[in-house]
């Protein structure tokens, strides 16, 4: 990548930048809260497993599919279907609406509102991006994001919470590349646990994540 296209990238996924990543949790607070997770061990193996058999893996398809698409419609459509639960497609369509809200603003490009890592994947492709690192920052980020909500919801400190991100390096870097060899047939999830969480946590009691 040349200099301004890293600095960009590392900008869209900063936390920094307005999507409001930080209130959802992607059902990690249902998880956390009925017990399936009680230690910094315990998050590694979720984080991976998210990753590799469930939405890390499916979103970076769906990222490189609209990088690749002449037509993004469908691509956004069966990203928004694919959601498991209520809170999910809030979590992907709202994210995807305020990242397009001020991507479309600064860099002046024709990118609609839709799920987020379709319109992640269609920015890279309008302003020529290339398509493999910014799916792997994309899956670093995700689970970064993940990492700092565990930080909210059960004993981590941040050294140790770094551990856990810096060890799933290698596998966002797999797995991003994966993604841009793949096609949309390819998708496929095998996260249950992941996903009837993300189905309870609207009627967990108290709460303080979206997803």
């Amino acid at each position: 990548m040349r200099d301004a296209e890293l600095l960009t990238l590392a900008q869209w996924l900063s936390p920094a930048y307005p999507v409001g990543a930080f209130a959802w949790s992607h059902g990690l607070e249902r998880t956390i809260g009925r017990g399936d997770i009680r230690d910094g061990a315990g998050l590694a193996d979720w984080l991976a497993d998210v990753l590799t058999h469930g939405a890390g893996r499916s979103d970076a398809i769906l990222l490189c599919a609209a990088y690749r698409a002449e037509d993004v419609t469908p691509v956004a459509e069966l990203a928004a279907a694919l959601a498991p639960s209520v809170e999910r497609r809030m979590e992907t369509l709202q994210q995807g609406a305020a990242f397009a809200a001020t991507t479309r603003a600064i860099w002046q490009i024709d990118l609609p509102d839709m799920a987020y890592p379709v319109a992640v994947g269609r920015a890279a492709r309008l302003i020529d991006l290339p398509v493999q690192p910014v799916a792997q920052l994309w899956l670093q980020a995700f689970a970064s994001n993940l990492v700092q909500a565990a930080q909210r919801l059960m004993p981590l400190g941040q050294t140790d919470a770094q551990r856990i991100l810096a060890n799933l390096a290698p596998l966002c870097v797999t797995i991003g590349a994966d993604a841009t060899r793949a096609s949309l047939d390819d998708i496929g999830s095998a996260t249950f646990a992941v996903d009837t969480a993300s189905m309870q946590h609207r009627q967990q009691y108290s709460r303080i994540f979206r997803s």
